[in-house]
């Protein structure tokens, strides 16, 4: 999973997204279309540098969107905080401002997001068993994004919040070769 965007901008943008389709009923259209485009713009790259292209005008960029919006049904809120985002020039917070939006949306829905490492994806049966203990240990719903790192070797590195569980084969030999060294 990536790095969650530190820019206050997209932060403020996400946030006023939010609660306008709070505001105007439409939250979980909103969070559908939210979820297109964070899927569109990592299929076709080019769409955002478009968008953020300070050469292209501003009404070019607003009837481009408008258009896209049709194709893909987007909701009026929607639209209007990709209008914003080319308005203001800040359109290279796209992605930040919609990844943003996903996470603002999960904390106010009280699901907590849990990045997991794993030497080869779990099976069914494992990723219910690893969802059901995360959801008793923190006592509330769980989304997990699961990141595929072969070089930790085996078992699963767990980050919530600011905790991390550290099983993984690497971080025992880690500690085995710490304790080896201090026994010099």
């Amino acid at each position: 999973m990536k790095k969650r965007s530190k820019s206050k901008i997209a932060s403020i943008y996400a946030v006023a997204l939010y609660e306008a389709a709070v505001e105007k009923k439409v939250l979980a259209k909103v969070k559908k279309d939210v979820a297109l485009l964070l899927s569109e713009a990592s299929a076709l790259p080019d769409f955002v540098n478009f968008f953020a292209n300070p050469i292209i005008e501003t009404q070019v960029k607003k009837d481009t969107l408008k258009q896209i919006a049709g194709k893909l049904k987007l909701d009026r809120e929607t639209l209007s905080c990709l209008y914003i985002l080319a308005e203001n020039g800040r359109f290279s917070e796209f992605v930040p401002t919609l990844e943003e939006f996903v996470h603002y949306a999960n904390k106010r829905d009280g699901i907590a997001e849990v990045q997991v490492k794993a030497v080869k994806p779990l099976n069914s049966a494992q990723n219910k068993k690893l969802q059901a203990a995360l959801e008793n240990m923190l006592d509330q719903k769980v989304l997990i994004n699961y990141q595929i790192c072969p070089e930790i070797l085996g078992g699963l590195q767990i980050k919530f919040g600011s905790n991390m569980i550290d099983d993984t084969i690497l971080a025992k030999l880690n500690r085995l070769e710490q304790i080896m060294k201090g026994g010099q």
